[in-house]
């Protein structure tokens, strides 16, 4: 079998059942029997697509309204060899810069810059250098307790990463925060390496200004390129993550790029996409089983 559909629903809320693995099956072409990758959460339906076949609208059809995240994808180079992630709203739960402008007042007002930026409205870095200038004179020891008091890994992201590195993946956080955060968080989570933008500090406080380059979207797809060269990898055995217009290119050039409960925009854009599931996902697409999982 040439093609491989997997079926990914919200592991705290499975929707799956054998009835909808059949609709699944009898809507591919060729398909084999399903195989459960972990029982009414994520499955695999191996089949042999025709010219022009669309697996994932003839599966969307097939299952109705049931919550489930549908990846169609060649199984030649399933299995990824570098994964590469976006941080705020992908591998942690919240928007670094956020939490930050909530301890001077003003979270809804960056909040909403920080929206537009990520759907792709506004520019990120003239927006980025607008929401810092508004940090100015904030004592920089405040992000260690942000981290500790408001900051959540996303469920399933020490998994995916600890399943992926034991499995000879290399990772990397590629973030357009600020390296204070991705230092701590990829150490949280498990990452190989990490890359972010500085924040400049003067006297102990946030100048308000942030460091030149800006870490964007071109560097996080110059970031994705040169460790695929590093490690001389075929484009397909690369994966990338993320939810925002800045990582939209980063997702595109991957052999895999995934939107995770992405922006509109962003999720129509990349090859793959996890709306229900959480980052356990990332391991039922490259046919990890439940029981592969390292935990």
């Amino acid at each position: 079998m040439t093609h491989v559909a997997t079926l990914i629903c919200n592991p705290r809320a499975p929707a799956l059942d054998p009835a909808a693995l059949e609709r699944a099956r009898t809507a591919l072409p060729g398909a084999m029997a399903p195989r459960w990758l972990a029982e009414g959460v994520a499955a695999d339906v191996e089949y042999v697509p025709l010219a022009g076949f669309d697996a994932r609208a003839a599966l969307a059809q097939a299952l109705g309204d049931l919550p489930v995240d549908i990846i169609a994808q060649p199984t030649l180079h399933r299995r990824k060899r570098l994964f590469v992630a976006d941080m705020d709203s992908t591998i942690i739960e919240q928007e670094c810069i956020d939490e930050l402008a909530d301890l001077v007042g003003l979270k809804a007002h960056v909040a909403a810059i920080t929206e537009r930026a990520m759907r792709g409205e506004i520019a990120f870095e003239p927006a980025l250098r607008e929401r810092v200038a508004l940090l100015r004179g904030l004592d920089a020891h405040v992000i260690d307790r942000v981290i500790a008091e408001r900051i959540t890994l996303t469920p399933g992201a020490r998994v995916a990463l600890a399943t992926m590195r034991a499995h000879g993946a290399y990772t990397a956080l590629v973030s357009g925060g600020f390296t204070p955060f991705t230092r701590k968080i990829a150490q949280m989570a498990g990452f190989d390496e990490n890359r972010a933008n500085e924040l400049v500090v003067e006297n102990g406080h946030f100048s308000g200004v942030v460091a030149e380059p800006i870490l964007g979207a071109q560097a996080k797809l110059d970031a994705l390129s040169e460790l695929r060269a590093r490690f001389a990898l075929d484009p397909a055995e690369t994966m990338a993550a993320g939810d925002g217009a800045n990582d939209l290119p980063m997702l595109q050039a991957a052999g895999l790029g995934v939107a995770f409960h992405a922006k509109p925009a962003v999720a129509a854009g990349a090859a793959a996409r996890l709306d229900h599931g959480d980052l356990t996902g990332l391991l039922y697409i490259q046919g990890y089983a439940r029981h592969d999982f390292v935990v």
